[in-house]
């Protein structure tokens, strides 16, 4: 491990059983479940199943390509993607708990033969130069300071023409958010940019930067939306601790401007 620690709001170490509860409470039979049972729960990131879908149609993933989720939770983003686009995908996350979650999810809705999960640091990916054609990275970097060894890595395992398929918050320059935030309990979790820096850490290995789009006002309007409905029984709130309070801190800083949604695909130009 580098750059991440375990002491974050991501090791609860249950979230295998909380979902699994909330499935039964809901009255929905795991043994008997659809992909479409999971989508409020596996999207652990702004603007959730319509963000995901959006990137991952801005990535042009064909059945051929090869797909790695990198901070990939528990499968969210790889189950959508191996079930829309027919591809083969290979997730990788820190937290052991959610990768058992994820492992066990894909065998439940019959996604485990298209779907590699494995355990590890994004700052040093266990995976050869060229591996893939897409790297997806969703909320990631705002617990990682080491930046450059991210989109370094990114950069590494992608084939040449490969593309970076990203999604994220940002901060304004000198804002502090309050906290707790979806992806930090503390400050000392956190480690939010500007904009401006991200786009320099992305390129600064050889990344060209073929789409960036601030979505900000798009996601807040969509998340206030979500704070406005009744809670789902098969949301969030079931595996991650304190959810209400930190989705309405993020909706707070995305309405009045201290975080911004950004974004991105990004061409790995290899000679």
């Amino acid at each position: 491990m580098t750059e991440i620690s375990l002491d974050t709001p991501y090791s609860s170490g249950v979230s295998r059983l909380d979902i699994e509860q909330a499935l039964r409470a809901a009255g929905r039979d795991p043994q008997r479940l659809q992909l479409a049972d999971l989508a409020l729960v596996e999207d652990f990131h702004t603007m959730g199943r319509i963000a995901t879908g959006q990137l991952a149609e801005l990535a042009a993933l064909t059945p051929e390509s090869r797909v790695l989720d990198a901070g990939s939770g528990i499968g969210g983003t790889a189950r959508f993607v191996a079930d829309t686009y027919r591809c083969r995908v290979t997730t990788v996350d820190l937290t052991e708990d959610y990768c058992a979650t994820a492992r066990w999810l894909n065998g439940l809705v019959g996604l485990d033969g298209a779907i590699t999960v494995r355990q590890g640091d994004v700052t040093a990916l266990p995976f050869g130069d060229n591996s893939f054609d897409v790297v997806f990275s969703q909320h990631v970097q705002m617990n990682i300071a080491d930046k450059d060894a991210l989109y370094a890595q990114a950069y590494r395992v992608l084939d040449a023409d490969g593309r970076l398929a990203l999604w994220d918050i940002t901060a304004t320059a000198n804002s502090v958010p309050a906290f707790p935030l979806p992806w930090a309990d503390r400050p000392d979790q956190s480690h939010l940019v500007t904009p401006d820096q991200l786009r320099a850490a992305i390129e600064k290995p050889g990344f060209a930067i073929e789409h960036w789009d601030d979505l900000t006002d798009q996601a807040a309007t969509i998340m206030r939306m979500v704070l406005s409905a009744p809670p789902n029984p098969v949301g969030l709130q079931v595996f991650v601790p304190n959810f209400a309070e930190k989705i309405e801190n993020l909706t707070a800083g995305l309405t009045d401007g201290r975080l911004r949604a950004i974004r991105c695909i990004a061409r790995a130009r290899k000679s």
